[in-house]
């Protein structure tokens, strides 16, 4: 499971890579407040699980993403599914339904994607 942190240095290999540290540092570091070793520690975790690949160019590593953001936000998905509803989406639609006013253009997503899943 990628972090919070891990995701902000994720989402920043998805829309430019492959990145330096000092790339990403420069990208993200100041919005977040971090340092050259708090980045270099993330992109170690995500290297352990197996989220990015390095490869070594002189002095410096360029990091690429291998998990791909389709697979990352159907991760993250299920995941609140599952915690959060049972793993069921009619509760989660239901929740926000009732928390959240559904524009006319979400319901109308909602009911032509009802009918093309059908009777399923």
């Amino acid at each position: 499971m990628i972090s919070d942190a891990e995701a902000v240095l994720m989402h920043a290999l998805w829309a430019s890579s492959p990145m330096t540290t000092e790339q990403l540092l420069a990208q993200v570091g100041e919005n977040q407040g971090w340092q050259e070793g708090t980045v270099k520690s993330l992109l170690n975790r995500l290297l352990n699980k197996g989220a990015i690949s390095a490869e070594r160019e002189g002095r410096r590593y360029l990091y690429s993403p291998v998990l791909t953001r389709d697979d990352y936000v159907t991760q993250q998905s299920t995941s609140l599914l599952d915690r959060l509803f049972g793993g069921r989406v009619a509760p989660l639609v239901a929740h926000f339904s009732e928390h959240r006013k559904l524009s006319a253009r979400d319901k109308a997503q909602l009911r032509k994607l009802l009918r093309e899943l059908g009777d399923e």
